[in-house]
């Protein structure tokens, strides 16, 4: 457990901000099926939905979704050495403004519209590691009493650091493993304590809140006047929430960890032969360019920044790991003395061997990977737009592969979609994270956007052990 008070200064929203926090890509939401979708959100205590997911409550009953909010305490342990008021005093006060503040998120231009349907579990503030069961009962009710077919819980941060906080977060997340719904956790106090270099925030999404959403999660948290008010002047009594601290959720977007619906029950096991032909060699045979790679402006454009950071001008021999019909291989067998270009999909690498036959250098081989793997070495290693197709064991075999197949001082070049991939368990920043965690190698250029990130990670010369940072201050990271 993070150890921190909410006196701490912490990490301001400035430094969060400077650390990249603002290229994060959008959370995928479609509004047709928002509207078809349950929700079931779990709060500690009165203003974590506002603080948390203020901006998304409101979003949701204006498209009409089903709403559950599940309040588990009062948050009578909020001011423990008040000497004005009572635990009992003080959750009547807090309860009044959580109903003041989802009262707060009902969207305009409908304030009269069915508000959230909210229940109180009543039970122990700070001790709710202790009811675990009865957390997950009351949403097995939750859910039982739905008229959709499809549910998403929203809960606080399994890591935030609050103990509260925490255990909501892990009973969300296995009530939905065990269901296969979608999870999305918003963090709170995580806020103050970690800081941008942390990993875990790389692969979380951004919600963009529209000024009227806006608007109406900053009404809702001045709800909370015990938590943003002093309640009285003497000690004891002090501010909870201070404005600094507030300056976290007072962006134009907020921030949740993702997990896609399905996401835990999948195995996860998407680039096997078999899946490889009952899925890419379908997609292949309907056409031959079917995700447009040699008309699209965004390809063309990609292909292009992924030759333009290739450290080298040329190398001696290349390997492409999933080359697909082979519209990035052409221009990278022109760099490369020796090039070889692999495939899981026998009907993708038809494609590829014909737009590669005139180039004497350039050869296609049918693999599945990492199951399988060419007998040579490489000083030059591509996986683009095909890790998130993996299991994370698949994914840390590849780059077991990767290790032991690229010569010292060789270069990998990883380039990934930023969204997430339906029907498969990684994303393309989780993809990133892992070649980052397993290879710790130094990182020689990173480009990063909306859309997609694009990196070059260099393997360490023969003797020289990995410098996991050494590339930071000399690869500027250019984010958009």
């Amino acid at each position: 457990m993070v150890k921190f008070t909410h006196q701490d200064a912490g990490t301001s929203a400035d430094h969060w901000a400077a650390g990249g926090l603002t290229a994060l890509p959008e959370l995928p939401l479609d509004a047709a099926e928002l509207a078809r979708t349950t929700f079931i959100v779990l709060a500690a205590h009165p203003d974590d939905e506002s603080l948390g997911a203020g901006g998304l409550l409101t979003r949701l009953q204006g498209l009409g979704a089903g709403i559950t909010v599940l309040l588990c305490t009062a948050g009578e342990a909020s001011h423990p050495g008040s000497p004005t008021t009572t635990p009992d005093r003080l959750a009547a006060v807090r309860l009044a403004e959580f109903a003041a503040a989802l009262a707060q998120l009902q969207p305009a231009p409908d304030p009269a519209g069915p508000a959230a349907d909210w229940r109180y579990l009543g039970l122990r503030d700070g001790n709710l590691a202790g009811h675990r069961e009865q957390i997950s009962r009351a949403l097995a009710d939750a859910d039982a009493s739905r008229n959709t077919d499809r549910t998403i819980v929203v809960a606080p941060y399994r890591h935030d650091g609050h103990t509260d906080h925490e255990t909501l977060g892990s009973v969300a997340a296995e009530f939905c493993a065990a269901r296969g719904y979608g999870l999305l956790e918003y963090p709170i106090w995580y806020w103050l304590w970690a800081d941008p270099d942390d990993e875990a925030w790389r692969a979380w999404r951004r919600l963009p809140l529209s000024p009227a959403e806006q608007q109406a999660k900053t009404a809702a948290m001045a709800s909370h006047g015990s938590q943003i008010r002093a309640l009285s002047p003497l000690p004891g009594d002090e501010v909870l929430l201070p404005p600094a601290f507030l300056e976290h959720f007072e962006r134009s977007w907020e921030t949740y960890a993702w997990q896609r619906p399905g996401h835990a029950g999948a195995s996860g096991r998407a680039y096997a032969a078999a899946d490889a032909e009952t899925v890419f060699d379908a997609v292949h045979r309907r056409g031959d360019d079917p995700w447009d790679y040699t008309g699209s402006r965004y390809e063309q454009r990609k292909r292009a920044l992924t030759l333009a950071v290739l450290p080298e001008h040329s190398y001696a021999s290349g390997l492409e790991i999933g080359c697909s019909i082979g519209t990035l291989s052409a221009d990278l067998a022109q760099r490369c003395d020796s090039f070889l270009a692999v495939d899981a999909s026998s009907a993708a690498l038809g494609h590829a061997t014909a737009r590669l036959a005139h180039l004497p250098s350039a050869r296609t081989r049918q693999l599945t990977v990492p199951q399988d793997w060419p007998d040579e070495t490489f000083d030059l290693i591509v996986v683009s737009e095909v890790g998130y197709y993996l299991a994370p064991d698949e994914l840390a075999s590849l780059f077991s592969r990767v290790e032991g197949t690229l010569r010292p001082g060789g270069t990998l070049l990883l380039c990934h979609w930023r969204h997430p991939i339906d029907g498969w368990e990684l994303d393309g920043d989780a993809v990133h994270a892992a070649a980052h965690r397993q290879l710790g190698w130094a990182d020689a250029g990173l480009y990063r956007e909306r859309d997609f990130v694009l990196e070059v990670l260099r393997a360490p010369d023969a003797g020289l052990a990995a410098a996991p940072d050494a590339g930071l201050a000399v690869a500027p990271e250019l984010d958009r």
